[in-house]
């Protein structure tokens, strides 16, 4: 520290990637072989490890959660004139999914205990140009399934399933991922596994599975021509290219084979904040994250301030002490393209206020046990001004 200020090799940075042992080793196979392009050997190896996670019926890596989203719209044929109810506190990229097909976002509040969607709300919202109801498990907390599930089932709905978080997650008879009809993981350097950038599509209707497969190669059936099941591939529907390349598959498949030590990494930091910061929240009035039953993926942990000026001052104090932290989402809803894109019933005062008043702590695997108690002596100095 100089004057108070961190110099950069003190800094505590709010994320760094995961490293896997067999990561280098893994590319120079791909690289040593003739196929760099997507769906080889590395793309079905982590395919079937993701699978085994999510309990998905068939599982197709793309190069993003964006992507794999994308083809979630486009499968379930939403268009113009359509509505998809979703979250307004969530990442953007659920929203950009229904709006580049002309449908509407219903963007609904969250119940501010866990910044998952509140189901009431999605009920309230249905109607008659209702196609989808888009949900996100928020830190890897789970959604209330059982109300979801029975929602969209009472109005034939189906569910698309950001699982951007979640994965590996078990709640009850549910594995997250395995909820909706479709659903999206993410691979970006920011989660529990990832390849850089990379995400997957979950398929667990097997009737959408053919037309997938299509879509993501460009809308031919070249798959098809792959399994040796047609002599040529043609164009026969709308696609893109959707397909994660081998060389990210590789680095994928080595972080998959360590999924276990990175949960129990991360599992280690997460409950030393919940354990060592209670006493400093219940004095300040701010609140830990708290899941339901304990269940959630330790993607991370937040703290809620008793203000939103609180908010700025805490994660300017701990940049000060050399500790990146950082807020989340700003509200959908009141964002300039949402404002275009979408709707909402009536103001969504949870969203906001959790926006304006959340916190997230560094949390990564490899954090020392040194850079864990930094992070929280940096945390119990803070006292409201």
């Amino acid at each position: 520290m100089a004057d108070g200020v961190a110099i950069a090799s003190d800094i505590i940075p709010f994320s760094r990637p995961y490293r896997s042992e067999d990561e280098l080793a893994n590319v120079a196979e791909v690289l040593a072989s003739d196929h760099s392009h997507g769906d080889g050997p590395f793309t079905r190896r982590a395919s079937e490890k993701i699978a085994g996670l999510t309990g998905a019926g068939h599982v197709l890596l793309t190069p993003s959660a964006t992507h794999s989203l994308e083809m979630a719209s486009s499968l379930l044929g939403i268009g113009l004139g359509d509505e998809v109810i979703l979250p307004s506190f969530t990442f953007p990229s659920a929203a950009d999914a229904v709006a580049r097909t002309g449908a509407t976002c219903v963007f609904v509040d969250i119940d501010p205990a866990t910044g998952n969607v509140d189901a009431n709300q999605v009920s309230e919202a249905v109607g008659a140009r209702t196609r989808a109801i888009s949900v996100m498990h928020y830190g890897g907390v789970p959604v209330e399934i059982e109300s979801i599930v029975s929602i969209a089932r009472e109005h034939g709905l189906p569910i698309i399933e950001d699982n951007a978080h979640g994965l590996g997650v078990r709640a009850g008879g549910h594995t997250l991922g395995g909820v909706g009809v479709l659903a999206a993981q993410s691979f970006h350097d920011t989660k529990n596994v990832h390849c850089g950038e990379g995400g997957a599509l979950i398929i667990n209707d097997p009737a959408l599975v053919e037309r997938a497969e299509i879509m993501r190669e460009k809308g031919t059936n070249r798959s098809q021509y792959l399994r040796g099941q047609i002599d040529k591939y043609r164009w026969v529907d709308w696609g893109s290219s959707y397909l994660m390349s081998e060389i990210s598959a590789a680095v994928l498949d080595a972080q998959l084979s360590e999924f276990g030590e990175i949960q129990r990494q991360r599992l280690s930091v997460w409950d030393r904040y919940s354990l060592e910061l209670g006493e400093w929240a219940d004095a300040l009035g701010a609140r830990l994250m708290s899941p339901p039953l304990g269940i959630h993926a330790a993607h991370l942990f937040f703290l809620v301030m008793p203000t939103w000026a609180s908010q700025t001052d805490l994660i300017a104090h701990l940049r000060l002490a050399g500790v990146i932290a950082s807020f989340h989402y700003v509200p959908l809803d009141s964002s300039p393209a949402g404002l275009r894109y979408g709707r909402t019933l009536r103001s969504l005062d949870s969203s906001e206020d959790f926006s304006r008043r959340i916190v997230r702590l560094p949390l990564w695997p490899g954090m020392s046990d040194d850079q864990v108690s930094r992070v929280i002596d940096a945390v119990r100095a803070f006292r409201l001004l």
